[in-house]
C-alpha cells in the first residue's frame, strides 16, 4: 500500500514540475518571443505613441477627444462622440468603453445627433448638412480614435487657421495618418486622430 502510495505521488510531482515548466515558463516565454518578433513588438507594447519630447503620449488603438484650453481657438481635430460622456460632443470617459444601445428612432439619440450636428457645424463654421455622419454618432467602443476622410476633411481650414500651419501642410498630416482599406475593398479608410494631433503637434501647431 505504501509503496503504491509513494509512486503514485512520484508520478503527480513529477506531473505538476512538467507542467510548471511548459505552462509556466516554456509557453508564456513562447508567447512572449513571438509577440515580440520584427512587426509585432509595438502592438505587444500597446501601440504606445510618443509626443516630440519623447514622452509617451498614448496609443494608436484608443481615441481621446482633446478639450481646448479655449474653445474659440480650438487647435484639434476631434474624435466621434463618445456614448459615456456627460456634454454632447464629449469628452468621454476613455475607461468606460461602449455605445448607447439606442436604436435609430429612439428620441434621445435623435435629439443627441441634432445637437451635435449644430455644434460641430458652429464649430467650423459650416451649414448643418455639410457634417459627415461618423461625426454626430458614437461608436461601439466609445474610444474610436479613426475618423473618416470627410470629417478631418471638414476639421482642416480651422486647424491651419489656429495653428498658423498651412492648409497644404495640414493635409499632408492627414494623408500621413489615413489608414487605408485592407485590399481596397475590406473595411474603410480612417484618418487615425490620436496620431494626427501629435503630428500637427510637432509641426508647431
Amino acid at each position: 500500500m505504501l509503496t503504491l502510495f509513494t509512486r503514485q505521488a512520484g508520478a503527480a510531482l513529477r506531473m505538476l514540475l512538467v507542467a510548471t515548466v511548459a505552462l509556466g515558463l516554456a509557453y508564456p516565454l513562447a508567447v512572449w518571443a513571438v509577440a515580440h518578433a520584427p512587426g509585432l513588438a509595438p502592438r505587444a507594447e500597446g501601440s504606445v505613441i510618443h509626443a516630440a519630447d519623447g514622452t509617451p503620449a498614448g496609443s494608436s488603438l484608443i481615441g481621446i477627444d482633446p478639450v481646448p484650453a479655449d474653445p474659440a481657438h480650438d487647435p484639434y481635430f476631434h474624435t466621434r462622440p463618445s456614448a459615456s460622456a456627460e456634454d454632447v460632443l464629449g469628452p468621454g470617459d476613455p475607461s468606460t468603453s461602449g455605445g448607447s444601445n439606442k436604436g435609430g428612432f429612439d428620441e434621445d439619440l435623435i435629439a443627441a445627433v441634432q445637437q451635435r450636428r449644430d455644434a460641430i457645424a458652429q464649430r467650423e463654421g459650416v451649414a448643418p448638412d455639410q457634417v459627415p455622419p461618423d461625426a454626430v454618432t458614437a461608436s461601439a467602443s466609445g474610444v474610436d480614435p479613426h475618423i473618416s476622410p470627410e470629417y478631418a476633411q471638414l476639421q482642416v481650414p480651422r486647424v491651419a487657421r489656429v495653428t498658423g500651419l498651412t492648409e497644404e501642410r495640414v493635409w499632408e498630416l492627414v494623408a500621413a495618418s489615413t489608414q487605408h482599406a485592407v485590399l481596397g475593398i475590406f473595411g474603410a479608410d480612417g484618418v487615425n486622430v490620436t496620431e494626427l494631433n501629435l503630428a500637427v503637434a510637432r509641426q508647431g501647431g
